[in-house]
Parts: C-alpha cells; sequence; structure tokens
C-alpha cells in the first residue's frame, strides 16, 4: 500500500483507512529515517510541577474528535498530558520523532515486525494481560510479536459488502455468500446506468491511491492468508490459483464499476446510485443510512466456494505503544492502562460519539447501545465471525511484491502461477531479512 492515502480523503473515511495504508508503511521507514522530529511542535510542560507526557494521534478527520482525546488527556492526575495533533504525514512525522529524543512518549499506529526489532516499542503484557481475554484473540494477534504485547487497541474496525435491498430484490438476486454467487449477482445487478458492483477504481488490486481494497479477501475466501500461522508464505495453494481466476472472471464481466469520482472507502458511489453492490468500511454506515434508510444490507466478502475458504472482512483500527524513548516509560504505560484499559466510558465514547467503530474491548462492543440493533447488530457480529488479524510481520516490501502480481494477475491477465511464484520469492527474502 501506499504510504498514506491522498490528503484529500473524506472527513468521515480518513481515520481507518490511515491505519490500513499505515500498518504496512511505517515499518520500513523506521529502520531507515532519522533527525528530528518531523517539523512537529512538541510543546513545553505547563504542568505545574508535573511530569509530562507527549502523546501523538494522526489528524482524525472526524468533528469533535480532538477535543475529546484532549479531554480525556486532563483527567489524568499523575502528570501533564501534552496532546499532539499531527496533520500532514504522520507516518514519516513518527518515524523521524521516534528516533530522535523529542519524539512521543505514547502514541497511536499499529504494531509491526520493524518496531519491535528495532527497540522502538516496548512490550506491555503487564497492563494488557489481566484483561487479555477482554480482547477478540485478533486484537491480541494483531498486537504480538514473538509472544510478546506491543500495544493497546483503542479502535476496532471493518469492512461489508454493502447491498440494495430494492435493488436485489428486483432482480431476484439473493446476497451472495461465494464467489460464483458474487459474479451472478454483479452481472444480473449490472442495467442501464447501475453497475453491478463496486471495489474501488483499480478492481481492487492495486494499492495506490487508496486502492488495493481487495488483497486479503482474495486469499481469505480461499482458506489462507499472506503468511501461515508460522510465518512463511501462505498464497502459492491451489485454492488461491483459483480465488485470483475467480477475481479475474469477476473483473472482467463488465459488472464492475471503475473511474467513480473516489474510491472504494467513500460510500458516495453507492448512496448515488452508481452501483447496487459495494465493499466499503464500517465507518461508512452512518451515512449510508442516512441516505438509504433501510434500504441496505451487509455481508462479509464471499467465500471461493461452499466447500473452500470462508467469508472474511478486515481487522482495521489503531493502537495506542509506549516509545522506548519515553522519558519515563512506566508512567507512559501508566497513562495508556488509565486511559485505554481501565477509563472504558472514554472508549466508548472515542468509539462511538464521533464516528461509527467498535469498542476492542468485547465487554463495550457487546453492551454499547448503538451496536444492538438492526444492520449495526449484524456488523459485531460479522466482525466477531469473520475478521482477519493483520500479522505484524507482513512488511511494505511483502505486500508491494503480492500487491504488483496481484494487479498484473487480474487487470492484465498475467499468468497467475508466475505472478505468484515471483511474490513468493520477494516474500521469502523478506522474511530471511527478519530472520524469521
Amino acid at each position: 500500500m501506499e504510504n498514506l492515502p491522498p490528503a484529500h480523503l473524506p472527513a468521515t473515511t480518513r481515520r481507518t483507512f490511515l491505519t490500513l495504508a499505515g500498518s504496512l508503511a511505517l515499518g520500513g521507514a523506521l529502520a531507515a529515517c532519522g533527525g528530528d522530529s518531523g517539523g512537529l511542535d512538541n510543546g513545553g510542560g505547563g504542568g505545574g510541577g508535573k511530569p509530562t507526557l507527549k502523546q501523538w494521534y494522526h489528524l482524525y478527520g472526524e468533528s469533535g474528535t480532538e477535543q475529546a482525546v484532549k479531554r480525556y488527556a486532563q483527567g489524568y492526575e499523575k502528570a501533564a498530558v501534552d496532546v499532539q495533533w499531527t496533520p500532514g504525514d504522520y507516518n514519516s512525522k513518527l518515524s523521524s520523532g521516534l528516533l530522535s529524543n523529542s519524539g512521543p512518549d505514547v502514541f497511536e499506529f499499529n504494531v509491526n515486525v520493524d518496531m519491535v526489532k528495532s527497540g522502538q516499542i516496548v512490550p506491555l503484557d503487564d497492563i494488557v494481560g489481566p484483561v487479555k481475554d477482554d480482547y477478540t484473540a485478533n486484537d491480541i494477534t494483531a498486537t504480538t510479536v514473538d509472544g510478546k504485547i506491543y500495544g493497546v487497541k483503542i479502535v476496532d474496525d471493518t469492512g461489508f459488502l454493502y447491498y440494495r435491498k430494492s435493488l436485489l430484490q428486483a432482480a431476484g438476486v439473493q446476497p451472495p455468500t461465494t464467489m460464483d454467487e458474487l459474479i451472478a449477482a454483479s452481472t444480473a445487478l449490472n442495467r442501464d446506468s447501475v453497475k453491478g458492483l463496486f471495489v474501488g477504481n483499480d478492481a481492487g488490486v492495486t494499492p495506490a491511491f487508496g486502492g488495493g481494497a481487495l488483497l486479503g479477501p482474495v486469499l481469505w475466501m480461499a482458506g489462507t492468508d499472506y503468511l501461515t500461522e508460522d510465518n512463511k508464505v501462505g498464497f502459492t495453494t491451489p485454492e488461491v490459483r483459483d480465488a485470483f481466476l475467480k477475481l479475474r472472471e469477476l473483473a472482467d464481466s463488465g459488472s464492475l464499476l471503475l473511474g467513480a469520482p473516489t474510491d472504494w472507502w467513500d460510500p458516495s458511489a453507492f448512496t448515488q446510485g452508481l452501483a447496487a453492490m459495494q465493499w466499503c468500511g464500517l465507518w461508512a454506515m452512518p451515512t449510508i443510512k442516512e441516505a438509504l434508510g433501510d434500504d441496505f444490507g451487509i455481508v462479509a466478502w464471499p467465500a471461493l466456494s461452499s466447500s473452500v475458504g470462508k467469508p472474511s472482512t478486515f481487522l482495521g483500527g489503531w493502537t495506542s505503544m509506549v516509545s522506548a524513548k519515553a522519558q519515563d516509560v512506566e508512567l507512559a504505560k501508566d497513562f495508556t492502562k488509565w486511559l485505554w484499559i481501565d477509563n472504558t466510558e472514554a472508549q466508548e465514547d472515542f468509539n462511538l460519539s464521533y464516528g461509527f467503530h467498535i469498542p476492542p474491548r468485547k465487554s463495550l462492543a457487546s453492551t454499547a447501545e448503538a451496536l444492538q440493533e438492526g444492520v449495526a447488530a449484524d456488523a459485531l457480529r460479522i466482525f466477531n465471525e469473520s475478521a482477519v488479524a493483520p500479522n505484524p510481520f507482513w512488511t511494505p516490501t511483502m505486500n508491494s511484491a503480492f500487491a504488483d502480481a496481484a494487479t498484473a494477475i487480474v487487470r492484465e491477465g498475467a499468468d497467475v502461477d508466475a505472478e505468484l511464484a515471483g511474490a513468493q520469492q520477494a516474500v521469502e527474502a523478506e522474511l530471511a531479512r527478519l530472520a524469521v
């Protein structure tokens, strides 16, 4: 994926999309970048004799979020917390900040292996361990490297195949659960000025300017992942070959919307009637409901077939971490625990009062009023049943090689076996670098 999505991403979608790109982008940069704090104003103390903690966030587009996190910080009694709201290229600024002596004590991003191996973040098992069972297994997997937990999830996000109930009913189509059903539904719904399906202007496979939405689902629907549980290449199975051929068949069907004004992360194509179905995020649900009322439903991305793979979706979101260069690591850990583990009221507020996300704590998600009825309840169920955790060992170099292969296969008709073999070679070289 690209290091960051374009700056013009709509405010309502930037929050989650940045993490989908950023969790891959920062790993290699951390090992290579040096310098100062990336141009951030690191602020003074002003703590009235208290120590000062520096906490960094990227620029959330959702109205009220900045004011909320600053309000939370004011409630911490052991230190003054200097909240830095970071416009522009958060990845680069964070990379530089973590290598300097004036960077953050506590910051949000997502755990990756290079950050761990370069010693830039500290384990948080002591604060997460007592409540570990209150997080999904996926959240723990996404924050764990070599058996140690390095982050506290603060936001969970996911995605769905949104569909217009009325259009499916008129075409005699059921919500698809397999790839053959999806191809048939997309073709049947492709009529007049309405395309059957929108998965991005890149047909879902090219991670430039926010694309590549199907790079995970094409593997998950085949019953595998980028890497296996023991961190070997996971995409060279016969089922993955079949999945890519099905994705190419979908792209060649003529039923995909291409050239939409915005990409898959924005629901405009769906709400404006340009496509009968769209792959998009949970964050878009309030906008879709406002535009369409009850005339929409959601399902996970379909399985390859009734016997291979299963419906799936991604686990996105943000994670709070503690810098190894923090002025007081134990104080920074205590603040992280106070805010993102103990302060459940703030956690629910952060996830559901300004945007629409899933609180990572299972006890909160299962009782949050906004997630208990209708399509929102379906979203929570799909997330719990079908989300796939990102692997911290999957690096930007690996992703680039895999995406190049996917683009050649789906959009250019290249040989599946040859392209995946080339990607395998690149990924194995990275795994060797990491000594996995």
